[in-house]
Order: C-alpha cells, then sequence, then structure tokens
C-alpha cells in the first residue's frame, strides 16, 4: 500500500459534502445507536433492581449525546471515539454509539491510531465491568461480551480500511499505467516520423539524385543530339514516375503496419546496382554470400548501398563503384561500397554511358542536407545492432562500409 493511498483515505469525508450513499449510511448508524439505546432504556426501566436515579439520568444523557455526535463522525472520528470511550465507563446507553465510532475509526484512520483507540476502549469496559456490575452475570462474561463486540467492530473497520486502500491502490497504478501507455504511444509515434523521414530520404534521395544527374547533363549540353536528348528525357520521365511509387509506399506507412509494406531485401541490391548502371553510372557488383539473410540485415545492407550510390552519383561523378558483399549465418555481413576519385575532366562522363550518353555538368550543385543521410544511415545500422565506418581513401576516393549481424 502506498502513502498516497493512505493519505487519501485519512482525509476522505473530511470536510467534504456528503453524498447521498453517505447520507442513507449516517442516518442507518445514528437510528442503529438510538433503536439500541432506547431497548437498553427499556430494559433498565422494567429490572427489578433498577440504577440510582441519578446514574440512570447521566447514563440516557451520554448516551443522547453520544447518538447525537455519530453525525461528527466523519470530520473528527478520532475525537468523537475518545468522548464515547469516555461515557462508556458509566453509560451503557452509550454502547451503541461507541462502536460506530471505533467502526468509524478503524475505517478512516491508519492501524496504529486504531490500535490505541481500542485499547483505550478495552481499559473502560474493565472500569464500566468494576463501577456496574450486573447482578446474576459475572464480570468476566460481561467484559468478553464488550470486547467481543469492539472487536466485530474494529476488525470490520479495518477490512473495510484495507480494502478501500488496495482499491486506491490500484487505481494509482491504473492511472499511472495509462499515463505511461500514452508516453509509450507517443514514442511510438516520434519514432514511426523518424521512420517515415528516414525511408523518404533513402527511397527519393537515391531516385532524385538519378533525375539530378540527367537534368544537368540536359543543361550542361543544349546542343546535344534530339535521339540523346530524348533518351535523357525518357529516363527523368521513367525515374520521376518511380519516384512518386515509391513515394507512395513510403507513406503507406501511415496507413497500414509496416509489416504489410513492401520492404527491400538483400537480393534486391542486384536490381539497384543494375538500375545505377543504366543510368550511366560505372558500378559493379561482388556477391559473395551463402542463403538468404534475415530480413532486417538484408533491408538495412540494401539501404546502405542505396545511401552509397547515391552519395557517389552526386559527389563523385563519373569514378567508378564497387559493391562487395560478403558473409554469411553465424559470421554476419559486411557491406563495403568504394568509389575512386572522379575523373579529372569535367565535360563528359568516364566510360560508356548506355542511357543518355551525355555529358554530366563539371560538379554537383550544393546539396543542402549534406551529412545528413550518413547520420541517419549511421542511426539505422545501430538500429540493427550493426557498425557503420565510412571516410576517404589513400587513393582520394570514399569507402563506406558497414558490418550487420547475422545469426546462425
Amino acid at each position: 500500500m502506498n502513502a498516497s493511498a493512505t493519505a487519501t483515505l485519512a482525509t476522505r469525508g473530511a470536510g467534504t459534502r456528503r453524498r447521498p450513499r453517505d447520507w442513507v449510511v449516517d442516518t442507518l448508524l445514528f437510528l442503529a445507536a438510538v433503536v439500541f439505546a432506547l431497548l437498553v432504556i427499556g430494559g433498565r426501566l422494567e429490572s427489578s433492581t433498577p440504577p440510582p436515579t441519578w446514574l440512570f439520568t447521566a447514563d440516557v444523557i451520554a448516551g443522547a449525546v453520544g447518538c447525537a455526535g455519530l453525525w461528527l463522525r466523519r470530520r473528527w472520528p478520532v475525537g468523537l471515539a475518545l468522548v464515547l470511550v469516555v461515557f462508556s465507563t458509566f453509560s451503557e446507553t452509550v454502547s451503541g454509539a461507541l462502536v460506530v465510532g471505533m467502526l468509524t475509526v478503524a475505517i478512516h484512520r491508519p492501524p496504529r491510531t486504531t490500535a490505541a483507540v481500542f485499547v483505550l476502549s478495552v481499559v473502560a469496559a474493565l472500569m464500566y465491568v468494576v463501577l456496574r456490575p450486573e447482578p446474576g452475570i459475572p464480570a468476566w462474561l460481561l467484559f468478553m461480551i464488550g470486547l467481543a463486540v469492539q472487536s466485530a467492530a474494529v476488525g470490520w473497520g479495518l477490512f473495510i480500511h484495507f480494502r478501500r486502500q488496495l482499491v486506491l491502490s490500484l487505481r494509482d497504478r491504473a492511472n499511472r499505467a495509462e499515463t505511461e501507455a500514452q508516453l509509450r504511444a507517443e514514442q511510438a509515434q516520434q519514432r514511426a516520423r523518424d521512420e517515415i523521414a528516414r525511408e523518404m530520404h533513402d527511397v527519393l534521395g537515391h531516385r532524385l539524385s538519378l533525375l539530378s544527374v540527367h537534368a544537368g547533363a540536359l543543361e550542361f549540353r543544349p546542343d546535344a543530339p534530339a535521339e540523346e536528348v530524348a533518351r535523357a528525357a525518357k529516363v527523368i520521365r521513367e525515374n520521376a514516375h518511380q519516384a512518386l511509387q515509391d513515394l507512395r509506399e513510403v507513406i503507406g506507412v501511415l496507413r497500414a503496419p509496416v509489416g504489410e509494406l513492401p520492404q527491400p531485401t538483400l537480393a534486391d541490391v542486384q536490381q539497384l546496382v543494375a538500375e545505377s548502371g543504366r543510368a550511366g553510372m560505372r558500378v559493379t557488383l561482388r556477391e559473395e554470400t551463402s542463403g538468404p539473410a534475415p530480413d532486417l540485415t538484408g533491408r538495412t545492407a540494401y539501404r546502405v548501398v542505396q545511401e552509397a550510390l547515391t552519395n557517389a552519383r552526386k559527389h563523385a561523378p563519373g569514378a567508378e563503384v564497387r559493391v562487395h558483399l560478403a558473409g554469411s549465418a553465424g559470421t554476419g555481413l559486411r557491406v563495403e561500397v568504394r568509389n575512386d576519385a572522379p575523373p579529372p575532366a569535367a565535360g563528359l562522363t568516364a566510360g560508356p554511358v548506355p542511357d543518355p550518353g551525355l555529358a554530366r555538368p563539371s560538379g554537383p550543385a550544393p546539396d543542402p542536407g549534406a551529412g545528413q543521410g550518413l547520420a541517419g544511415l549511421a542511426e539505422r545500422v545501430a538500429l540493427a545492432s550493426g557498425r557503420l565506418e565510412h571516410g576517404p581513401t589513400a587513393e582520394g576516393g570514399w569507402c563506406l562500409s558497414a558490418w550487420l549481424p547475422w545469426p546462425a
């Protein structure tokens, strides 16, 4: 049980308006105490040995005050119980009100306070059997009856107390769990947004870099033959159409679970390399893998190669690019993409250009998002429990390599 639940129980009913249910309960308890007091008074009046008049009068007054005080039991339960304990040392009619008072203390106050009041009530019961012995009834039996009734009231009150405390604790836990669930949902949404951003960068960056290459070639060679211009325009149109298709697939994550979306695999790297080759890149693939890689490993390897080819196309136009995939189950997958230094010729592409055959511009346009792709790629590799390394080579080129786990 937590402290907040105990504090809530301790302050419940203090200074707050009674609900209809509270009025019903208080009225019933008040009437029960009054009926008990009236029965005791009637029994004493019919007794063959009535108590002295002054004692009977004091008993009745104490009983009336005790019953009326029950309307204050929610605001001052301990104070009322102590007054009733004092009255119970000589008054018999206050016994019903005392039981209600003990029950209230046990419900609304900590067990330590309840125990202290209960001990005082036991002492008061001893004083009563000494001050007012009943003819024909042993004092110990009278004391045990009073002790049993008070113990039952305290026990029932403690049961209600701990039950309410448990309910409050469970409610508090439920509220905390709901808050934590909401936070987890917000974090999941943020992760989904980050994933969409990475997918859009990886997919569209690759397509748009192809468009940039061919559009730049058209700008640099406005006097190119009509056949070459038509071929370049066709490549631009096809890649623009494919970029739209890729964008629809990426945005589809907002409408469908990620598992239902088409995801690239390690086998798709061949198609990626072939597509870059058709766009005019001098790229070769050497694959030394055994069997299909796991989904996460294959998808991450595909994104590594895709980002490396995109960067090579933007920052080293005309350079030769070599893609190397090697690994097996149990040893991991090594992905390496290495490109040479771009050729010094500013106007023409090095080697044959199968698609447009147009010369390229002398250098890539400034990219406002430069560096963001590698940062996102490093995060993607880290999420796959892999390692990413990149940097310039001694020959003036660039190398991007990653190691990804491949469980046995």
